[in-house]
């Protein structure tokens, strides 16, 4: 009788057991299959946002050209780029006619002069025979999904870090050897950039070479125009340096964005694609090549405009972009620029900025910005005054030598490997 109560109990635990098992697994699938749908959810939304910005960003094209290295390259009517989806741009076209240029302006020496040759040429175009996009069409690299997704979100797709001006960058992991003017009204900028392929240690790091045109305090209402070429993997999904530009008016939080990933700059010219590679690049102890940059403020209409190389106007940023900008700029910096992102277990990084030499090595060696000038109240280039300072934030790591002769006006040598036995 006892033991027949005893097999009884035991029975009844083990149902007991096996009923909250059932129910625990049941429970356990229920959380699972929630948790999928929420991810499912999730994916789903994301995939729906870079639909939406690719649809936004690449426009029908009347024409494509591969390029070897892999770029796509749309030829996009003018009126159709991303700058007119802008509501002050919205039905209009691109300006037509030439802006005034800089009194002083003139073809850049040549290499015989420098012994420095031109890097003007892009790979799509060489891809092409040497055409260009047909007239009236712009060409525009096109954004892949896997562009995206390489961002750090879909949002901040196209966007700069913030931090991203010398004085307001020094704790925000950016790292800068630069040579800059400040305190009177600039009205433009001007200078020839050696161009390299800089090796970057990780996707998230990049390193560039640029001008910056400044106004503003450093605090959210930063407004710059910036252009150069830049080593961006996570940007452009390689390590190639390629020609870019970026814009924004509150310190890089919100407004702009780089090349034409966003409504704001206006291109104008059928040969020159933002985004894309330079070719060729310098070489240690090798072959030297630069690009000549001009950014500069039309006395006529107020945008600014740019300059690629020996006179190929590229397009302007409407003055309306701009709160500080729209009157003058109040400095301008050249230089180079990392990320140093700390990923190797807390050491300086390993990416190296400009040709990964420091600027004691000179010419062949280092990096080199030359021909500075800068463009006054008066719509004239000139050189560089007397308060033009260089300066590095972690010399151990990348440094700056400025100087001048005849043939280079003002110039400077830059650059570095990153980390080595004295950058930790």
């Amino acid at each position: 009788m006892a033991s027949s109560a005893a097999s009884s109990l035991l029975v009844a635990v083990v149902v007991l057991v096996l009923v909250a098992a059932a129910e625990a697994a049941a429970a356990n699938e229920t959380s699972s299959s929630a948790t999928a749908a929420l991810r499912a959810g999730r994916e789903l939304r994301r995939y729906r946002r870079v639909q939406a910005l690719l649809r936004r960003v690449n426009k029908p094209a009347v024409r494509t050209i591969e390029s070897p290295d892999g770029d796509l390259i749309d030829c996009v009517a003018a009126h159709l780029q991303p700058a007119f989806d802008h509501p002050r741009l919205r039905g209009q076209r691109p300006l037509r006619g030439p802006p005034e240029r800089p009194r002083g302006w003139r073809p850049r020496p040549g290499p015989n002069d420098t012994a420095a040759g031109d890097a003007g040429v892009q790979l799509w175009a060489s891809s092409a025979g040497g055409a260009s996009c047909p007239e009236g069409s712009v060409p525009i690299r096109r954004t892949t999904e896997a562009d995206v997704l390489r961002a750090s979100s879909v949002r901040r797709f196209g966007r700069a870090p913030t931090a991203r001006v010398r004085r307001d960058s020094v704790s925000g992991g950016h790292e800068h050897a630069v040579g800059y003017v400040a305190g009177e009204e600039y009205y433009g900028a001007k200078a020839s950039i050696n161009v390299w392929a800089p090796k970057v240690s990780t996707p998230e790091e990049f390193s560039l070479s640029q001008i910056w045109v400044i106004a503003g305090s450093f605090g959210n209402d930063l407004n710059t125009i910036e252009a150069g070429w830049q080593v961006s993997p996570q940007l452009y999904g390689d390590n190639s340096p390629r020609f870019f530009t970026y814009w924004t008016t509150d310190a890089y939080q919100t407004t702009g964005c780089y090349n034409l990933l966003c409504s704001g700059f206006v291109q104008t010219n059928s040969r020159i694609a933002m985004g894309a590679a330079i070719s060729p690049t310098s070489g240690y102890k090798g072959g030297q090549f630069d690009i000549s940059l001009l950014v500069w403020k039309d006395p006529n209409h107020g945008n600014w405009w740019l300059e690629f190389g020996n006179g190929e106007l590229v397009g302007y940023w409407p003055s309306f972009l701009f709160s500080h900008l729209a009157s003058h700029a109040s400095m301008v910096q050249f230089g180079g620029e990392v990320v140093n992102t700390r990923a190797d277990g807390g050491a300086h990084t390993a990416t190296q900025m400009g040709s990964g030499h420091f600027a004691g090595e000179g010419f062949g060696g280092a990096s080199y910005f030359r021909n500075l000038e800068v463009v006054d109240w008066d719509n004239s280039l000139v050189p560089l005054a007397a308060g033009f300072h260089v300066t590095a934030d972690h010399p151990d790591c990348y440094d700056i030598q400025g100087g001048v002769n005849a043939v280079w006006g003002n110039y400077f040598y830059y650059g570095g490997p990153g980390k080595n036995v004295k950058c930790t």
